[in-house]
């Protein structure tokens, strides 16, 4: 298994800054997770708010924990909140139900990490995340087809949309 590496966490938590700014978003933190859950870098913009860095924590971890978006994270405690209830019991990480973190993929598929975005509504830390990831060369659940997301397990939700362009 490939690691993330520093230079990519940092690329990734720059480029999803930079997305922000062209979103005119609110101030945002970042995490990047390696594969097992650590910390790999953490930023936070000034302005951004206290415990951003447990929050994106959380939102990463917890995409890490089930596989898939923390969007769909919170779709399955929705769903199923007597399973949630119990993995948040057993888990060794916070996972934090909101949508921003998102699953990092090298360019065969295989998950080298994770992002946890917060400081925005939820649909602009995804979108922001989403950017940061494909402006380091990695790829995200969204990056693949339907087909390949079922062949791979990738469990995917309708496109996000920015709810300030509706």
């Amino acid at each position: 298994m490939r690691g993330i590496s520093m230079d990519q966490s940092l690329s990734i938590i720059l480029n999803t800054f930079k997305k922000a700014e062209e979103m005119e978003a609110y101030a945002l933190a970042a995490i990047v997770l390696d594969a097992g859950g650590r910390v790999k870098a953490f930023l936070k913009q000034d302005g951004a708010s206290l415990m951003r860095f447990e929050i994106a924590r959380g939102k990463a971890f917890g995409a890490l924990a089930l596989h898939r978006s923390s969007r769909m994270v919170l779709q399955k405690s929705r769903e199923k909140p007597p399973f949630m209830d119990t993995l948040r019991d057993l888990a060794d990480g916070p996972i934090f139900l909101e949508a921003g973190g998102q699953l990092i993929r090298d360019e065969s598929g295989e998950i080298i990490g994770a992002i946890g975005v917060t400081g925005d509504v939820n649909e602009v830390d995804d979108l922001c995340a989403i950017a940061g990831i494909r402006a380091a060369g990695l790829k995200t659940d969204e990056d693949y087809s339907e087909a390949d997301a079922k062949r791979m397990n990738i469990k995917t939700g309708p496109p996000i949309i920015d709810p300030r362009k509706r």
